[in-house]
């Protein structure tokens, strides 16, 4: 299951060293604006401390990790909705991602250009906002344009509750109020899912600091951020893109050591990659075994025929049952073994619902 998060913001912010830092990729970092003009794509692994506990358990041939991606979206500006700075070119890879996340500059630094003179972490996301508001006001006056007429004429049921739905979503939208925020119902999401509305998709704000600020509670950028996201019901991650850049560049025993020395238990990178994966509603699984242990990402409410599918279409299409376990149940027990004598392992059908850190074998008939 691939999901993508776009990471987004004014030039010079530290989008593209965080970037660098989640992918160990070094794209070009550079002080102008429009450094990075193509988006680029980078996989990484999701933190689980689960698999370790399975590798020792298990020792298998190979550990497999879960993965996700993030998309570097080049830095927008004021009028991208517009073209201003290529942005359309921009907007239109924001729409293929399935999460934002918002990279603010919440430090100073007088060596780094700030594209308004000043640093302003409300402004900033303003900017960028409104910006993809409007990106998504042009799709959806395009719409009602063209069902608009057709609708109020024919009283074509389906045709109505579009255009209902869209009037609702323009009134919302010239009101600055992002369309994630109206609460639509599952049927309405349907109804515009196609259009690939960019204030649909949930975000997370990244508050990049400097060092001095990262084993703190923050500075009055980050709190004025915080407040902002709160009131839209988002979450922030601070980090700081130096530091970041710097731990990717170590091995983990070192990590370990320089976390330790700025006092800080987890780094921002690993926050924001559990904070993405929870913000797109996704879970993980485990197949385990002496040859392989895997860890698959699945979305949360998905069935046990739905989530064998992720591992191959025969085993959705022939699914028999599943024999699962919880991986709580395994840690506290020991072995598969004291699980199964204490009755914690269960055989389910094709309406259970998966849960997080269930660990399955799929029996099916093809």
């Amino acid at each position: 299951m691939s999901l993508t998060a776009g990471i987004v913001g004014l030039p010079n912010v530290g989008k593209s060293t965080l970037f660098n830092a989640i992918t160990k990729q070094q794209i070009l970092a550079a002080n102008y604006p429009f450094a990075t003009i193509d988006p680029n794509v980078g996989t990484v692994i999701v933190p689980d401390k689960r698999m370790i506990f399975l590798e020792n358990l298990y020792k298998p041939e190979r550990t497999i990790p879960t993965t996700f991606e993030f998309t570097d979206i080049a830095g927008l500006v004021k009028g991208a909705s517009k073209g201003e700075g290529l942005g359309n070119k921009f907007l239109s890879h924001i729409r293929e991602t399935d999460a934002i996340v918002e990279v603010v500059r919440c430090f100073e630094d007088n060596n780094i250009i700030h594209v308004d003179g000043n640093v302003d972490p409300i402004r900033d996301v303003e900017v960028i906002n409104v910006e993809l508001i409007l990106a998504d006001l042009e799709i959806i006056d395009n719409r009602i344009n063209k069902i608009g007429k057709k609708a109020q004429t024919t009283k074509n049921k389906e045709d109505l509750k579009e255009y209902n739905l869209l009037v609702k979503i323009k009134e919302s939208l010239e009101k600055n109020i992002p369309i994630r925020n109206l609460s639509l119902t599952e049927d309405e999401i349907k109804i515009v899912s196609s259009f690939n509305l960019i204030t649909l998709k949930p975000i997370i704000y990244v508050a990049n600091v400097n060092e001095e600020v990262v084993a703190t509670n923050g500075n009055d950028y980050v709190e004025k951020l915080k407040e902002y996201a709160k009131k839209e019901n988002s979450e922030v991650v601070m980090i700081c893109a130096k530091i970041e850049s710097e731990l990717s560049e170590l091995e983990e025993e070192e990590k370990k050591e320089f976390l330790n020395d700025l006092g800080i238990e987890e780094s921002g990178l690993s926050q924001l990659i559990k904070a993405t994966y929870s913000l797109l509603g996704l879970a993980t699984y485990f197949t385990v075994g002496s040859d392989e242990v895997k860890a698959w990402t699945f979305k949360k409410g998905m069935k046990a025929p739905e989530c064998a599918g992720i591992i191959h279409t025969d085993f959705e299409k022939g699914f028999i049952r599943a024999e699962v376990m919880s991986y709580t149940d395994l840690e506290e027990q020991g072995n598969e073994q004291k699980v199964k004598e204490k009755g914690k392992m269960r055989l389910e059908g094709k309406d259970y619902i998966m849960q997080d850190g269930d660990i399955c074998h799929f029996r099916f008939n093809v």
